[in-house]
This record gives structure tokens, sequence and C-alpha cells, in this order.
């Protein structure tokens, strides 16, 4: 009889179980460890704006590493293409500016676990501009062959409004809107001071977004 009673028990007890991890999502957790996720992703990106009220093209390429969903933080390489058409009367020529700046990127987030999320990347780093001629043909010349005429550094710092998409666990979209703020550039015979402007545009990021595996839980 103790045996049949201490069988029942155990089959009890083995039930209680069973019915309390069904309710909490079909697994047993072995302690209360929370999960942490972590995430890293390359990003290519091209936005539209303007500098000096001229069409302004900025390609992207960004590399970060994603803290438990909430924040990036990794590097930012930017080109851009100003189609400026200053006339040199020296040179007889009319020139645009190309440039490329580049620096840490962090972007907190918020909604991290909903499909779509909010987050504030910015920018703080430094690069570099010049004039070249607009006619130049980049397919059968160098552009180092005396066509960059003036070159100069500058300082930026870049903040912006992101929507995030998540597509899986592997591919998230964005799209959203930055703002430029640099420090003083001087090129001849170009009236731009600055690279001060808006830009909008969309991305991609591919990488593993949910790095992270509670191993103290298990299913059913």
């Amino acid at each position: 009889m103790k045996n049949h009673n201490i069988i029942m028990l155990i089959v009890l007890l083995g039930f209680c179980l069973i019915t309390n991890a069904q309710d909490n999502g079909d697994y047993i957790e072995f302690n209360d460890r929370k999960n942490v996720v972590h995430g890293v992703y390359l990003g290519l990106s091209m936005h539209y704006g303007e500098m000096d009220n001229k069409s302004t093209y900025l390609p992207s390429f960004k590399v970060a590493y994603v803290a438990n969903r909430k924040v990036e933080v990794g590097f930012v390489a930017t080109f851009f293409y100003s189609q400026q058409n200053y006339f040199n009367e020296i040179e007889g020529i009319n020139e645009d500016i190309i440039g490329a700046y580049g620096g840490l990127h962090i972007e907190p987030i918020l909604f991290s676990k909903s499909t779509v999320n909010l987050s504030f990347p910015l920018l703080v780093g430094a690069g570099g501009l010049g004039v070249f001629d607009s006619d130049f043909d980049f397919e059968n010349n160098d552009l180092e062959d005396d066509e960059l005429r003036e070159s100069d550094g500058f300082f930026v710092v870049e903040p912006g409004v992101n929507l995030l998409f998540n597509v899986s666990r592997y591919l998230q979209l964005e799209a959203g809107v930055k703002y430029r703020i640099s420090s003083k550039t001087k090129l001849e015979p170009a009236t731009l001071n600055r690279i001060n402007g808006f830009s909008a545009g969309i991305g991609v990021k591919v990488g593993v977004f949910n790095m992270g595996r509670n191993r103290y839980k298990k299913k059913i």
C-alpha cells in the first residue's frame, strides 16, 4: 500500500509540474535568468538631400553591434555627391562637390519587441570634401589626375529619426530622416561653407539580430 501511495504522489507532482509549464508558454524554466539578446549586422542605405539648396546623394555603409535590441553601437561611413554646378572662371568649367565622412554610430531603440521600432541614430565623426570638374568622365579617367581642384576637412554631427521594420531574425529594413551639422569649410570657387542639411532615405541591415538563447528553458 505504501508503494502505491508513493507512486500516486509522484504522478500527482509530475502532473502539477506539466500543467504549470503549459500555463507559462509550454516550457519548463529551471531558473529566472532573463534572456539577453545580442546581435551584429552590416547595413547599406541611400539618402537624398540638399547642400546649399542643391541635390545631394548620400550612400552609407554601417557595421554595428545590437545590445539587447535596445541600442546599437558601431561605425558609419557616408559618401556624398552634390550637384552644385559652380562656374570656375579660370578653368572655364562647371564644378560639383564630392566627399565622405564617418565616425561613431549610436542608436537607441524604442518598442524593440514589436515588429516596427522607433530609433534615434546619432553619428559623431569627421570627413573631407572637394570640388571637381562636373563634366568628368568616371569611366575613362582617374579622378586623381588633376581633376580634384580644392579639398578641405570638417567635423560633423548627424542626429536622426528612423522607423525599423523587423522582417526576420536576419533582415531589417529602415527608413528615416537625418540632419547634418558640420564645422566650416573653405573651397574655391564654392560658396558652400558647411555641409549642413536634411536628408531622407531607406536602408537594409543583414546580420543576426537575435543571438541570445536562454539555455535554462526547455520545451515540453
